[in-house]
């Protein structure tokens, strides 16, 4: 994206964000914006465009605010992620996770499925590296996901159950890893690839 197309896009993440995908009309959006509608449908000629358009630049947004300068020590980063997570629930996504509130909105449109699956998917192998787990993609994945959809139900609890889950989770890997498979010299826990996510 160019600069004019990163403001646009950081407007129409903040309508989506805060009105949904239904109510916002093609003024509010432009307003959003803070661009003309010629320049707005130049860059971005459909509604399905400036949702995907939102969509990109929250998906960039997410990933670095959840990763960027995570702790050295995998259990620590995992923790740290998801104490970040639950920082962006509550600052950010209030209502749940926006990706999966597009989709709801237009099921039958695959550009937004696959954006999400690949929103999810990149989140997984991420986190499974920094946390040291490759192989336990899918636990990651239901562990953060599990936090994101009860959020907006249960705040804070959600944040803290995910921090058990997740503290089971590297005692059954570290003691899978001492049973039968192979450790890492820095305590990577190594699991078959086959029960990794397929993409």
């Amino acid at each position: 994206m160019n600069e004019i197309q990163t403001r646009i896009a950081a407007g129409l993440e903040r309508a989506f964000a805060t009105h949904g995908f239904s109510a916002p009309n093609v003024d509010r959006l432009r307003e959003a914006a803070q661009v003309s509608l010629r320049t707005l449908y130049r860059y971005y000629p459909s509604r399905d465009d400036m949702v995907l358009a939102a969509l990109e630049f929250r998906h960039e947004r997410y990933m670095s605010r959840i990763f960027s300068d995570l702790p050295a020590l995998s259990q620590d980063a995992l923790c740290e992620v998801i104490r970040r997570i639950g920082h962006w629930m509550e600052s950010e996504a209030a209502h749940g996770c926006l990706f999966h509130s597009a989709v709801a909105a237009a099921p039958e449109n695959p550009a937004l499925k696959q954006l999400l699956r690949r929103h999810k998917l990149e989140f997984a192998r991420r986190l499974a590296g920094a946390a040291g787990l490759p192989g336990y993609e899918t636990e990651l994945l239901l562990i953060c996901e599990g936090l994101m959809q009860s959020w907006p139900i249960c705040g804070d609890k959600a944040c803290d159950s995910a921090m058990r889950l997740a503290a089971a989770l590297l005692v059954h890997a570290d003691g899978t890893a001492r049973g039968n498979a192979d450790t890492g010299g820095n305590g990577t826990v190594v699991r078959q690839p086959t029960e990794r996510i397929t993409p």
